[in-house]
């Protein structure tokens, strides 16, 4: 999909919206902070505006970024965190490797065997099977991967080390300072296209573009570049 196709039907140039998408998903501002800051620079967006803008194209720059994305290591460390929406508690799985790499994240309502099944074939089948994987005590975790290990020729290794998994937990802490000053999403799809936003900019953050170039480019530009 061309540039063109993706802003088509927006009344605002293309390098505004990024501008604000990206203002969003990097720093722990709110909508209205936002809004005000474009005011300043005699945009007239409104804050209704940026959300549609933010659970609308989140979804579309991940994927492209998913294209041009490092490989991780093959030691991998999981862990789930808590995100609100509206008054209830849903659940964001996420893995890094050993180098604190992002692998991957899944946003579920449920927080079970099934759903971390999903997450790890998620995450198998977009970085391929890590050697070992590294969880807290949660019998759902381990169920999940022994299940897979069941397809599996060589299975993978699981370590129920809690001390090995600060690596993730302290990762969580980016995700969570800015979802902070949402005070809850207002579903959970807006939740969801959101937090693949904010988990594409953390990569960015982190330096995990495969493109030769994206080391002499901010990240802001890297994000733009994705547009293409």
């Amino acid at each position: 999909m061309s540039a063109d196709e993706r802003f088509k039907g927006c009344h605002f140039p293309k390098c505004v919206v990024l501008q604000v998408v990206y203002y969003y998903l990097r720093f722990a501002l709110s909508y209205r902070d936002i809004e005000e800051l474009m005011q300043d620079r005699n945009v007239p967006v409104d804050h209704a505006t940026i959300q549609r803008w933010v659970v609308t194209y989140s979804s579309k720059l991940e994927k492209q970024f998913r294209k041009k994305k490092s490989p991780v290591g093959n030691s991998w460390r999981m862990d789930e965190t808590y995100i609100r929406v509206k008054k209830d508690w849903y659940y964001l799985y996420r893995a890094v490797d050993k180098a604190g790499q992002t692998i991957d994240f899944l946003f579920t309502k449920h927080r079970d065997t099934k759903a971390a099944k999903r997450f790890f074939k998620k995450a198998i089948r977009a970085n391929g099977a890590p050697e070992k994987i590294t969880i807290d005590g949660s019998a759902a975790n381990k169920a999940a991967i022994e299940t897979i290990n069941k397809e599996m020729k060589t299975p993978i290794i699981i370590r129920q080390v809690k001390y090995l998994n600060n690596i993730v937990e302290q990762d969580h802490r980016f995700i969570k300072r800015i979802t902070r000053l949402m005070l809850g999403f207002k579903s959970f799809n807006s939740a969801r296209s959101t937090l693949i936003g904010i988990e594409l900019v953390h990569m960015l953050r982190k330096g995990q573009s495969a493109n030769p170039m994206a080391k002499h480019k901010t990240m802001f530009e890297q994000f733009c570049a994705l547009v293409g």
